[in-house]
């Protein structure tokens, strides 16, 4: 069930072109229409940008960090409204991708490292952070949430083990929100789409009263299904009704302190993405053919299919205080909650035909969270030292029931099925459990600058100090309390960890424009437990060490950036999933397959190998038009690992079997195109952006040993957006109307792919082809 995609020789024939550089590194505008800023620099210099990467902020050339970023402006011009919109790769060294075929869960992955393949776990973490605002959100359900009025999106590659902490092996991705004016404004914007898109956001900034200033934000983003449902009345395929709330109020009490408290609430409802089977060829020959697949709009058979719904609320307090000049004291509260079902039943084409046989698998998964976490920073700067020390206490608690089973049944012939129960209550469940994880932190960082002439050489040191633990219990398998040798009883986990991550930086000022560094960093991922597995056997964390190498410039008088970074490490006890479907027998005395899978999660022995390197250039070559593009090549090996459970001819090989990095291309590159022009009455604004990779393995382990599926056909997505803006309606507001396209020459391939020997290759295609308008208005 391993796939890999051949780099395409059209991927090689725009990589030259490309280049290599984040069609992130964009200067971070002033306020902009209804979701980015269209103002035009008039100067053809690049301008600066700043991140936060360090806990504080800084100019990203002058950051010893790889960072890319996407700002207000670079994600309304791709049209990004939720994480999930940056699968198609607009960052390389990033992947984000659904589990599964479930848009409602993220999996999220930095240098190819933190990727956790089965997002339902309550006891399994990623090892990518994804915070908001400074609050590290817990699990991958409520991920593809929408975004609110993100100020900017970073994406800090890993490890980030000492300022940010557990799970963040692979590094974090930081998403910054617009924070109240305290001045009044309007930012409004309304859209639709093909395919029943519609959209709509309102964003408005009081006046500041009694030193309070407030900012209100609502957004609702919808479209129908990519793919029909033929069954009357079923949800379609590939739909998402996401809808949200936001509040923001910013005191200053008095000067040099301030209280930052945020509200958010969302609902996010989608349906699964449809699995085509695109040959039925079960005994294909190796090599195997190049396969030029159609997606399809209607699906070959009508299944029971609803929404799938998640519901997320959340408080944010942040608390300031400038205590003396060049030091800073910071405290972080939140909570948290999460529920998401989970309905899926895209998949039927995967069974096999048989006379009056049960098939359209139909998975039931319900989540929910809760979290807690309390962070406290002491910020400080001399003439020649930057420190940063801190502690974190964070809580979560965690539950899932999971439920599959046959909704439709054949006709002798195959030519008409009939619907069976589906009830669930009627239906066996096939695991239940639920854990309490808990995470203690305490964390130091500072910069050196040795009194030099021109404070040319700088020395960082970190070390961060976690303790982890984890206590729950897996109580329903197959229906019924667990049973391990001869012990019927909930299987127990109860497990703690604590581990040390040091970094070391050294970095150089070769120049104004010169900057280049050297680190050391090491991360890690929590341990835990498998609620697919039979037994819930704990696993322990996994953790890498890299050596970096960069260097960050700026030429032609800033009109080019290029930012350059090399990397290797070892990563060690990776987390590697074995899957098999569970055997049971009949009344007969027959070994029947069931629909429940089980997983068993084991540590791989030994070290693996981690290695790449990442290109960013961002080019002004005149006024008005700027051009980035971005490169990240990824070499990830994992040490072969036994595989536990029996093979095709039920005998279990106790040999390591080689294992494959997932979701992990070996090769990405992305692009693209911005102009701005002053056209009589307003500013046009054209953007264009081309996003490829290699493709990756959908999964740890091939059955089929090392036969690799080639893609067969490029897959080179466009997007691209065209605005007339700052058109004048009155004084003082001004309106946008936008066209935009995603995937704009509609091309088409499977991003998932697989094998099986049962119903040949099959898969997930990329989104076809959207297109839509937008209307803008600011004041």
């Amino acid at each position: 069930m391993t796939i890999f995609y051949r780099y395409d020789a059209f991927l090689l024939s725009i990589a030259g072109a490309l280049l290599c550089a984040p069609a992130a590194a964009q200067t971070l505008p002033p306020a902009p229409l209804p979701t980015g800023d269209t103002a035009t620099d008039p100067a053809p210099a690049l301008g600066e940008v700043i991140v936060t990467a360090q806990r504080r902020r800084t100019d990203l050339q002058e950051t010893p960090i790889a960072v890319s970023v996407l700002d207000s402006t670079a994600l309304r011009d791709r049209h990004v409204q939720s994480l999930g919109d940056l699968r198609d790769g607009a960052i390389p060294s990033l992947r984000v991708a659904p589990f599964y075929s479930r848009t409602s869960a993220l999996i999220v992955n930095i240098r190819g490292v933190g990727v956790l393949a089965d997002s339902n776990q309550p006891a399994r973490d990623q090892g990518v952070g994804v915070y908001v605002d400074g609050v590290y959100l817990g699990r991958a359900q409520g991920l593809g949430t929408a975004l609110y009025d993100v100020a900017s999106l970073e994406v800090l590659n890993g490890p980030q083990g000492t300022l940010f902490g557990r799970n963040t092996e692979g590094g974090a991705v930081n998403i910054v929100t617009r924070a109240p004016s305290g001045e009044l404004g309007l930012r409004a914007g309304a859209g639709i789409g093909d395919a029943g898109a519609y959209s709509g956001e309102v964003h408005l900034d009081l006046p500041a009263l009694a030193g309070v200033a407030v900012k209100l934000d609502g957004l609702v983003t919808a479209r129908g299904g990519l793919v029909r449902n033929p069954l009357t009345g079923q949800t379609p395929f590939d739909f998402y009704d996401r809808r949200g709330a936001h509040l923001a109020a910013l005191w200053h009490p008095v000067e040099g302190l301030s209280a930052d408290y945020a509200f958010d609430t969302a609902y996010d409802g989608s349906s699964p993405l449809y699995y085509q089977t695109v040959t039925t060829d079960t005994k294909p020959q190796a090599p195997a053919q190049p396969i030029t697949p159609r997606r399809v709009r209607v699906a070959a058979v009508g299944v029971p299919q609803q929404d799938s719904v998640g519901r997320t609320h959340g408080h944010r307090l942040t608390l300031d205080w400038q205590a003396a000049p060049g030091l800073e004291l910071k405290s972080i509260s939140a909570s948290r909650a999460m529920t998401q079902s989970q309905y899926d039943n895209g998949s039927a084409t995967k069974s096999v035909f048989a006379p009056r046989s049960a098939f359209a698998r139909y998975s039931l998964a319900a989540f929910d969270q809760r979290q807690w976490s309390q962070e406290v920073q002491l910020i400080g700067e001399t003439p020649q030292l930057h420190y940063l020390a801190g502690a974190l206490y964070f809580r979560e608690r965690v539950g899932d029931q999971a439920q599959a089973f046959n909704t439709m049944r054949w006709n002798e012939r195959g030519t008409a099925a009939t619907l069976l129960s589906l009830t669930p209550a009627t239906q066996p469940i096939d695991r239940a459990s639920r854990v309490t994880a808990e995470s203690l932190g305490a964390f130091g960082h500072a910069t050196w600058t040795p009194p030099l002439a021109d404070a040319w050489l700088h020395l960082t040191g970190g070390l961060r100090w976690s303790r982890d633990a984890k206590a729950g219990s897996l109580y329903i398998v197959n229906n019924r309390t667990p049973s391990v040798n001869g012990v019927v009883a909930p299987r127990g986990l109860d497990a703690r960890w604590s581990r040390l991550d040091p970094m070391v930086t050294l970095a150089a000022d070769a120049g104004p424009d010169l900057h280049a560094y050297a680190k050391w960093s090491t991360g890690y991922r929590s341990g835990g437990a498998n609620s697919r597995s039979l037994t819930y056997a704990p696993f322990t964390p996994e953790s890498v060490s890299v050596w970096e190498l960069g260097t960050k410039s700026e030429w032609l008088d800033r009109r080019a950036r290029l930012n350059l970074a090399v990397y290797a490490g070892s990563y060690a006890g990776i987390q590697v999933d074995f899957t098999a479907k569970y055997l049971q027998k009949d009344q007969a005395g027959r070994v029947l397959e069931s629909t429940r899978t089980t997983t068993e999660t084991f540590n791989a022995p030994g070290r693996g190998r981690l290695r790449g390197a990442e290109a960013d250039l961002t080019l002004a070559p005149t006024t008005g038009l700027t051009l980035t593009a971005s490169y990240a090549h990824t070499d990830l090996g994992i040490p072969p690992t036994a595989n536990p459970f029996p093979q095709t001819d039920g005998l279990v090989v106790t040999t390591p079997v080689r294992l494959y990095p997932v979701c992990t291309p070996r090769d990405a590159i992305s692009g693209a195109f911005d102009y701005n022009a002053d056209v009589p009455g307003g500013t046009l604004r054209a953007h264009l952006d081309a996003n490829a990779d290699s493709g990756f393995y959908a999964n740890y382990n091939d059955p089929e040993r090392d036969r690799r599926q080639p893609r067969g056909a490029a897959d080179v997505v466009v997007n691209g957006r065209v605005a007339l803006t700052d058109v004048a309606v009155s004084p003082g507001a001004a309106i946008e109307l936008a066209l935009w396209s995603r995937n704009l020459f509609d091309e088409q391939h499977l991003f998932y792919r697989e094998y099986t020997r049962l119903v040949g290759t099959g898969g997930f295609f990329n989104e076809r082809r959207t297109i839509g308008l937008e209307l803008g208005l600011r004041f």
